[in-house]
């Protein structure tokens, strides 16, 4: 490659988005990789074949905010009193430009202007041939729109022989508060939903768990839930665990399924006898008693049902167009294209799965079925519709289970209820990739620089969105993941929140360490995130943990989105733990989450005792530095509880031990409730003193990740000496509104 075609390729990159450098987690500057930007260029679509190649590139995205009229993608503040938008007009003889709106209700607004009326701002002369000899000027004006309510419409503008239409979404600044939901400090409790154990559940937790963890807690006054990711992950391969590495965003996992709760359970016949039967007992049994969950057994135990229940379904109640199946039929429809693609994937995952078993997800089928709109595709759809309103049916019976539990929530008056987790991407091999192919940049993973607990950084195996696709599409890939997940939820967390801002792309074949950085648009996400939040009265909460670019924080404060305090990471720049006094009111702030330590893990060491484990130390000498500080660290928090007069001489005294003691686990709780933090959140594995963590990042079966069941059923969970000690202490110090 000539140095001219490298300079023209950074050029290209500093165009697209890509950053030519950033700051690590200890203050260097680290510049970008040219051979990941130049790989990850060409997966975006870019020929760099050439130097003309890559000028053309160049001149296409110079000129584009000039040769098109509209921009994708207009967002306007709700907040300004003159909306306007910027248009870019070629001179011409014609003064009229004519606008037309269409709005989310199908209204039309219609009006012209002639160009005297419009301020001019801006204009340019343009080359727009490869032979540099067609010329023409562009000027651009500033088009007055209309005050509209919030909402998505569209935008038509008609110039000379021109139209172009865009998405045109009027949005507020900031999103549902938590005062609009309660105007008090609240508190809540994390579970991650699989590790229920309960005396009905079927060997993981479900939502007939979920509903009664909602009945229960809602007398302890808790205010809200904190869910796992509930996404769909792939039902044909219940082995592959992570929440966070789905299929779809926008639908649920099938597994959490109580298979009793389902209304024919009980009457269908094939069903109660495969039930009741003594081989399906035993393994029921057995995928009870296991010590960490075995999603394979717990898979094929329900979906054997499940597919009886179905049959029973279709001869029952489709067959007689009764209310249930009009319920259903309403909720295909409701679902539209999205369902469908996910219903038909699942098919075509399990036909490719049976025929062969290492067939893991649309990258592994055959070339002619990779395209959802294929012909093969189209044919395989047409001919299996039955198999696939299956899938429907599973993922109606998880939406109504679900819905039952926000239902329970709301009844029993949680400001709050569910609270549920948006993962950053999807899995490469799974439906949202193979549905919408142009919006992905396959081969590209998502990920994170190295730090100081990755040294080699992280590859997550998510295929990134194309932020230009994104604006294209009018933001509704991210519109309907919002919207799917928070329909159920009074509050939704989004994961990793800076990667709306920025994203760490690693490049195809290419190492975490050679990562580069990509902008997203993050001033237009932030306001639709604002438009869902009000509409579904659902408080935001951005996972913004880690070292953020400045001016982030604000950003992301103005937006009214709840930042997310860690007491292991909140400190003073001495190192000493930060007072509650100084921690964010508009915050939720928590112990510790699923990929760090549990309280009790990291009072023990249980975290450095899996470092050495998994020889993720380089040297011993790091290993003994980990734990000299350990022991400094624990003596800070120590000493900040008797600061706040969170605990006595005596109760000093027993924190010596190596285990946690209940007097330390209940100040700690304590002191972050003296926090203005609008919501304080305890994870079960908190709750019950347990000492091993939920995940290991970067591990997958060197740990327990996902697996881990809770040692303590449901039906006892409320008898527990700790867990009655620690809500009563956050019923005191964070009452509900009726002790107010």
């Amino acid at each position: 490659m000539t140095i001219t075609q490298d300079h023209l390729i950074a050029e290209l990159a500093d165009l697209v988005g890509f950053h030519r450098d950033y700051m690590n987690s200890y203050g260097e500057q680290v510049f970008a990789c040219s051979a990941a930007q130049k790989a990850l260029l060409q997966a975006m679509g870019y020929d760099l074949t050439d130097s003309n190649s890559i000028k053309s590139h160049i001149q296409q995205l110079q000129q584009a905010t000039w040769q098109n009229i509209l921009p994708s993608t207009v967002i306007i503040g709700l907040e300004q009193a003159e909306p306007h938008i910027k248009v870019s007009l070629a001179r011409s003889d014609h003064q009229t430009l004519l606008w037309q709106i269409t709005t989310e209700n199908n209204q039309q607004l219609k009006g012209s202007y002639t160009l005297r009326e419009l301020d001019l701002v801006e204009q340019t002369t343009l080359t727009t041939t490869k032979q540099q000899k067609n010329v023409q000027h562009f000027a651009k004006y500033l088009l007055p729109l209309p005050k509209l309510e919030a909402g998505y419409h569209q935008l038509t503008l008609t110039y000379a022989d021109k139209q172009q239409s865009c998405y045109l979404i009027y949005a507020p600044q900031t999103c549902y508060s938590t005062a609009q939901a309660a105007p008090y400090k609240m508190w809540g409790i994390a579970a991650q939903l699989y590790s229920l154990t309960s005396e009905n559940n079927w060997g993981m937790g479900d939502f007939a768990d979920l509903q009664q963890l909602v009945v229960n807690s809602a007398q302890q006054e808790v205010a809200t839930i904190g869910l796992n990711p509930l996404h769909p992950l792939f039902q044909h391969n219940p082995a592959h665990r992570s929440p966070y590495s789905p299929t779809s965003r926008c639908f649920l996992n099938t597994l959490y399924i109580n298979v009793e709760q389902i209304e024919n359970f009980k009457t269908c016949i094939p069903a109660q006898a495969h039930y009741q039967s003594h081989n399906f007992q035993q393994r029921l049994a057995l995928a009870k008693q296991t010590k960490h969950v075995d999603y394979c057994a717990v898979s094929a135990l329900k979906f054997e049902i499940i597919e009886l229940l179905y049959q029973d379904f279709i001869q029952n109640e489709l067959a007689s167009n009764s209310e249930q199946a009009q319920a259903f039929l309403d909720f295909k429809k409701s679902g539209g294209e999205g369902l469908a693609q996910l219903a038909l994937f699942e098919a075509l995952y399990e036909y490719f799965h049976q025929q062969n078993p290492q067939s893991y997800g649309w990258t592994t089928w055959p070339e002619a079925y990779q395209q959802a709109d294929s012909v093969a595709v189209l044919t395989f759809a047409k001919n299996n519709q039955p198999r696939i309103d299956y899938f429907i049916y599973c993922q109606w019976i998880a939406a109504k289970q679900l819905l039952k539990a926000k239902q329970l929530a709301n009844e029993n008056n949680m400001p709050i209820g569910l609270y549920l987790d948006l993962a950053v991407g999807c899995d490469g091999a799974g439906v949202d990739v193979w549905s919408a192919p142009e919006l992905y940049v396959k081969g590209a993973s998502i990920g994170a620089p190295p730090d100081a607990t990755n040294a080699l950084g992280q590859n997550w195996g998510l295929t990134p969105m194309n932020p230009v696709a994104l604006q294209e599409k009018g933001y509704q890939p991210l519109i309907k993941a919002l919207r799917s997940n928070m329909q159920y939820a009074g509050a939704l967390r989004i994961d990793h929140i800076l990667g709306l801002m920025r994203q760490y792309w690693v490049a195809p074949d290419m190492d975490a360490t050679q990562g580069v950085y990509i902008s997203f648009p993050l001033t237009d996400i932030l306001r639709i995130i604002a438009l869902e939040s009000h509409r579904n009265q659902c408080v935001v909460i951005g996972e913004d943990l880690g070292t953020m670019p400045d001016g982030f924080s604000e950003l992301m404060a103005k937006a009214g989105l709840l930042s997310y305090k860690i007491l292991f990471f909140e400190r003073e720049s001495d190192g000493n733990f930060k007072a509650p006094e100084h921690y964010t009111a508009q915050a939720l702030n928590t112990v510790s989450t699923h990929d760090l330590p549990t309280l009790a893990g990291w009072w023990t060491g249980n975290d450095l005792a899996w470092r050495q484990k998994l020889n993720l130390y380089p040297n011993t000498q790091m290993a003994i530095a980990d734990e000299q500080h350990r022991a400094k660290d624990r003596q800070l928090l120590i000493k900040a509880l008797v600061e706040k007069q969170l605990l006595t001489p005596s109760e000093v005294l027993a924190t010596q031990s190596a285990q946690l003691d209940r007097a330390l686990s209940i100040a700690v709780q304590k002191f972050l409730a003296l926090a203005p933090s609008h919501l304080q959140l305890i994870p079960l594995e908190d709750l019950l003193e347990l000492v091993e963590q939920v995940n290991i990042p970067g591990t997958i079966d060197e740990h327990p990740n996902w697996l881990q069941k809770l040692p303590v059923k449901l039906e006892d969970l409320w008898q527990h000496q700790a867990v009655i000690e620690i809500c009563k202490a956050m019923q005191q110090a964070r009452p509900s509104r009726e002790k107010q």
